[in-house]
Formats: structure tokens, C-alpha cells, sequence
């Protein structure tokens, strides 16, 4: 009989190394890496010991498990023969024991951080954490008897962090063989990277209200242009966040510069159109290409990631020959090399992505060189990711808002102007509403979770859903202060609002804020699709049928343009209705047949257990006698019981 050791396992900790049927010590690697290193550095410690080393994971570590598992079953079942009773009772007591392990482990930071994020994402069967092992590989795990101790909180004082210039670049988490590998911990979104999102408030209000200030085809063209550039920066800064952990002082400084290049791109927006397109194109291209070069000095250090991260590089520098020669083109004809070149800078990354996974279904010389090639590829942090983008939709909400103030000189300032503005709060409070609380919770399984095809969707459809509303939103601020309406005396607004206020509505006007509400709610129900929400029992609709709401009101507001009899305060009344009515259809939509809209029909009933000694319950009976249960509760040392009708 083999003599294995007692693993009195810390919770939180995985198996390290264990001994197998035959007596072989089984050390646990958890990267390839890893294992070579430690096969070296046993065979140098003890050499002549027999010993294996596995990946975690991996077939053979599986085998190796399932085998000494079925050892010691069979073990236990020869100790029950010989010793019956005393058997018995050492189960009972370990069950015991197992139960409050299972309970202290449930209850432990990793459960819980990995328990929130399937129960707000979606669960996941692919997805491993790997934990900052500080014990060395070929070490045993630690007991029990070190491991469960109090925490040190007078120790933790004197654990400050330490703040260094460089730190090499640690990847947060990485897909490899079909198996998503992250971080146990949470993702938090940096405080610097709020800092950035306080600069595209400025970009925002000068690519809406340059649009919106003289509408019209070309002006609608340059600020697709302009914001979709200023887009791909910033999702070109939380990608390499979002890949890779430094938090060190040269992270700052290189997300200091990209804000240097976009608050430089953001000063030559105005012009561009005949003065400084080529400054606002050497800002954008310094910020790219500035990210390509941070990539290749990426692939050099993590070695293991190389081929994914300098395909990133590449693709970043391929588009910069067709921004450098747009330059030196006159419009209209930039154009063409324009959006050749957004083209190649949206989607470029998902042609890499899409050639990488080629790889896996190709079985032949060059399928497996790109499988080899790209067998680790690093993922996006899905709350991370979220976060981010809750963040700039928040933003560009706020802008709406903001847009609508205006300054009023009448003595009594209720009046057309005030209306159009309430209008408008309301129907941005509406979207709000729609984004996060209906389309962006209660879901069983978020899009970047759900499968590669939604992640790329849900990625994508939040640029026309955004560019959409900053366009409904700038044009919006001009109807508001418009005074083309009754009650909208233009005395009762200041001089600046005065030189902003437009005698009769031009097609360009009725257009932008029309077309931009329909795209932008068209884009969200699309949104909602990419998620796979929690079924509702009883629903009185259900999503689809909710989601055909949407559309059919999306195209509504597209063709309302067409009517030209309908003034500012008409238009604006007539949108925040049919965003109202979606609303209002996904609300009721979501709640269940026969129970009422505005509470409870039956009263509430509250219970409890208590003590009570089945003699008193059985005089109480007899004698008709009235129990008291804050009398109970006081007996019980319990809390009070207070009536709450």
C-alpha cells in the first residue's frame, strides 16, 4: 500500500503536487513555462526521485487525478470492511467538516468576485482563474493550520503599495486552447482613465455643435469623420489597458501623451475642413502610431503573446500610408482614401481575430503554424470592458443634458423654451432608462460572454448608437432655443441664445435630430439582441415582440422629417412621445400577467422561526389564548418586532 501524504488544503489555494497509485510525486504547473522550469530545477534538487509534471488542466493531470482518486476509494472501502463503526463515525464528523469548508471557501473573496460576475454576465464554462501563487512552483500548499488565520490587520498598516517607473507588463487574461484564462480579482476601471473620458466631453460638444451650427451633407460627413477617429483612440487606449496590467508611473506618462495628441486633434476639428486637416491628421496618426510602437515593444518582452500583439502593430501602421496621402489629396476626393482608411482602422482587428480562429478548423501545414503561432491570445476583461463604455454612454447622456440649458430674461420663465427643454430632459432620462436598467441588466449572459460573433457586434453597433444620439443631441440644443412656436418670444432669452435661435426649422435640422433618435434606438435594440436575457415567467411580451416596438417606432422617427408642418416644440413633443411609448411597452412589457403594475394586490406576510415548546402551543390552542410574539423575541434575546401596517 503506497503512503500518501495529508492535504489539509487552505481553501483558496489549488493542489500543487500530490502522490499518485504508484507512489510517484505529481508536481502542478499552471503554463508550459512553468512546468519546463520546474522539471529543471527538481531534476537538479533530486536527482534519481521519480516524479512527473503536469499542466493544470491538461489530460494527463486529469488522468493522474481520476487514478488516485480511485485508489483511495478503493482504500476507504477496505478500511470500512475492517473497522465499521469507527468508520462511521470519522464520516460523520468529516462531512461535518466538509460542509463548513464548502461554506468558508463559498464565502471567500475569489467565489464571490467569480459568483458576481456570472450572475451580472452571464455563466461560463470556458473561464479559469489564476491565481498570484507566492509560494514557489514544486512547493507544497499550505495547510490548513497557517492558512486560515485571522487577518493581520495591524501587519497591513505597514503594507503600503509601492509605486515604481517600470513594471513589466503583466497580461490580465488570455484564451489558450479554448479555455478563457484570467485573474481571479476584479478589474477596477483606473482613475486616470476617467481623467480621459473628461476630455472627450470637450471633443463631443465640438464635433455635435459644429455638425448641428450649419447642417448639412458635408457637415454630417466631417463629423462622422471626426468622431469616429477620436473613437478609435479611445478604444485603442482601453484595449492595451484592458490587456495588459503595469500600474506604474510610464503608464501614466505614455496615456498622458495619446491625451496630448487628442486634445490636439480636438483643436483642429473646427477648421479641418479648410485649414487644419493636415495638423488634425498628424495628431491622430501620432497617437496610432505612438500605440503601434508600444505594441512592438510589447511583443518583445512578453514573448508568449508576440504574434497577436505585433498583428495589432501591423494593423495600426498598414492604414497610416492612406491617412498620410489624404493629406495631400483636395476634398472631395479625399474622401475615398478616407474611409478606406476608417475601414481598415475599425475593422482591421477583427480580420486578425477571424484569421487566428482560421487556424483552428484548417487542418493542414499552414493551419497548424497559426494555431502554434496564436495559441495564447490575450481577452478583453468583460468588466473592465463594460465599465468603460457604461462610462461614455453616461458621457454622452450628460452631454444631452447640458445641451438643453439655456438662460432665461422673462420674469415668469415657463414658457415654450422651458417646455422643449423639460421635453428633452425627459427623453434623455428615457434612454438612460432603456440603456442600463432595461437592455443592460437582468442578464443571463452578456454579449462579450455569450459567443466571439455578439462580442464583435456588441462592440461595433455602440459607434452609430452613439454618433446617433451626440447628432439627435447637438441639434436638439438649436430646436429648444428655435422661436418658431407660440410662447417663444426671443426677449426672454439672453443675446447668446438669441444668435442660436432659428425663425423656421431647415430640412438639414429636422433630419439630424429625426434620423439620429431613430439610429441611435434602432442601434440599442440591436444592443439587446447581442444579450441573452433572464426569461420572465408570465411575461405580458415578450423581448422579441418588445424589441418589434423599437424598430417599428425607429422607422417612425426616421420618416418624420417628412413632416414639414410640425414646429420645434411639435417635433420635440411627438419624439420624447414615441421614445415614451417604447418605454412604457418595455415596462409593461416585463411584468408578469395577473399581478398589477402598481404593487401587490394581496397584503405582504412576514415569517419567522421561533422557539416555542410544543406544550405552550398546545395550552394556547385550548384556551383560545392569543400568542405574542414580540414576547418571544424578547425571551429569545432576539430583536424587537415593530408593526409595520
Amino acid at each position: 500500500m503506497s503512503t500518501t501524504p495529508t492535504h489539509n488544503l487552505h481553501p483558496r489555494k489549488r493542489l500543487r503536487q500530490f502522490i499518485d497509485a504508484n507512489g510517484r510525486k505529481i508536481h502542478v504547473a499552471h503554463s508550459p513555462e512553468e512546468a519546463a522550469d520546474l522539471h529543471r530545477r527538481l531534476s537538479s534538487i533530486k536527482p534519481g526521485e521519480p516524479f512527473d509534471v503536469h499542466i493544470h488542466g491538461s489530460p494527463e493531470h486529469l488522468e493522474a487525478l481520476r487514478e488516485t482518486h480511485s485508489h483511495h476509494e478503493e482504500r476507504r472501502r477496505a478500511l470500512r470492511e475492517q473497522h465499521a463503526n469507527l468508520y462511521d463515525e470519522f464520516e460523520t464528523v468529516r462531512e461535518e467538516l466538509d460542509s463548513l469548508s464548502h461554506e468558508l471557501l463559498h464565502i471567500t473573496d475569489h467565489d464571490i468576485a467569480l459568483d458576481a460576475n456570472f450572475s451580472k454576465y452571464g455563466y461560463s464554462a470556458h473561464l479559469r482563474t489564476k491565481n498570484d501563487y507566492r509560494d514557489s512552483p514544486g512547493t507544497a500548499t499550505p495547510s490548513a493550520d497557517g492558512g486560515s488565520e485571522k487577518h493581520d490587520w495591524d501587519a497591513e498598516r505597514h503594507n503600503g503599495r509601492t509605486v515604481v517607473f517600470f513594471k513589466k507588463p503583466v497580461v490580465r487574461q488570455y484564451f489558450h486552447k479554448g479555455l478563457l484564462w484570467r485573474a481571479s480579482n476584479t478589474e477596477e476601471v483606473a482613475s486616470f482613465e476617467l481623467f480621459v473620458d473628461l476630455l472627450y466631453v470637450g471633443l463631443i460638444a465640438i464635433t455635435g455643435d459644429t455638425a448641428s451650427e450649419h447642417p448639412s451633407g458635408s457637415s454630417l460627413l466631417r463629423f462622422a469623420v471626426s468622431f469616429i477617429l477620436s473613437w478609435k483612440i479611445w478604444t485603442d487606449l482601453t484595449l492595451i489597458i484592458s490587456w495588459f496590467e503595469t500600474d506604474d508611473i510610464l503608464q501614466r506618462i505614455c496615456v498622458l501623451f495619446v491625451m496630448t495628441c487628442l486634445f490636439g486633434y480636438t483643436t483642429n476639428i473646427v477648421e479641418a475642413e479648410h485649414k487644419t486637416y493636415p495638423q488634425m491628421i498628424a495628431f491622430y496618426l501620432a497617437a496610432r502610431l505612438f500605440s503601434a510602437a508600444y505594441f512592438v515593444f510589447l511583443a518583445i518582452i512578453i514573448p508568449m503573446m508576440r504574434a497577436v500583439i505585433l498583428g495589432n502593430a501591423i494593423i495600426a501602421i498598414i492604414p497610416s500610408a492612406l491617412w498620410i496621402a489624404s493629406i495631400y489629396v483636395e476634398e472631395p476626393s479625399r474622401y475615398a482614401l478616407i474611409w478606406i482608411a476608417i475601414v481598415l482602422d475599425l475593422f482591421g482587428p477583427m480580420v486578425m481575430l477571424i484569421f487566428t480562429r482560421w487556424g483552428t478548423f484548417w487542418q493542414n501545414k499552414f493551419g497548424g503554424r497559426i494555431s502554434r503561432a496564436f495559441e495564447f491570445y490575450p481577452a478583453i476583461n468583460i468588466e473592465h470592458k463594460t465599465e468603460r463604455m457604461n462610462a461614455f454612454v453616461t458621457l454622452v447622456f450628460g452631454y444631452s443634458v447640458v445641451n438643453i440649458l439655456y438662460q432665461n430674461t422673462a420674469s415668469v420663465g415657463i414658457n415654450a423654451f422651458f417646455g422643449k427643454a423639460v421635453l428633452g430632459l425627459v427623453q434623455a432620462f428615457a434612454f438612460n432608462w432603456l440603456y442600463f436598467e432595461i437592455d443592460g441588466d437582468d442578464l443571463f449572459q452578456h454579449a462579450i460572454r455569450r459567443h466571439v460573433k455578439t462580442a464583435l457586434a456588441w462592440n461595433v453597433i455602440h459607434l452609430p448608437f452613439i454618433m446617433g444620439y451626440v447628432l439627435a443631441a447637438a441639434t436638439l440644443s438649436r430646436l429648444v432655443v428655435a422661436h418658431d412656436c407660440a410662447g417663444a418670444d426671443l426677449k426672454n432669452l439672453t443675446k447668446f441664445y438669441v444668435a442660436k435661435s432659428e425663425e423656421e426649422l431647415s430640412d438639414a435640422l429636422r433630419w439630424f435630430y429625426c434620423a439620429g433618435l431613430g439610429i441611435a434606438l434602432a442601434s440599442m435594440g440591436i444592443i439587446s439582441l447581442t444579450h441573452v436575457h433572464k426569461d420572465i415567467r408570465g411575461a405580458r411580451l415578450r423581448k422579441r415582440h418588445r424589441l418589434a416596438v423599437r424598430f417599428a417606432v425607429s422607422i417612425v422617427l426616421l420618416c418624420l422629417p417628412t413632416a414639414h408642418s410640425l414646429n420645434s416644440l411639435e417635433l420635440i413633443a411627438t419624439t420624447t412621445s414615441l421614445v415614451l411609448l417604447v418605454l412604457t411597452v418595455d415596462l409593461y412589457g416585463a411584468s408578469c400577467v395577473g399581478t398589477s403594475v402598481f404593487g401587490r394586490r394581496t397584503t405582504c406576510r412576514y415569517e419567522a422561526e421561533c422557539s416555542l415548546k410544543r406544550k405552550e402551543l398546545e395550552n394556547a390552542i385550548r384556551t383560545g389564548e392569543k400568542i405574542e410574539v414580540e414576547k418571544i423575541a424578547e425571551r429569545m434575546g432576539g430583536e424587537k418586532g415593530y408593526d409595520l401596517s
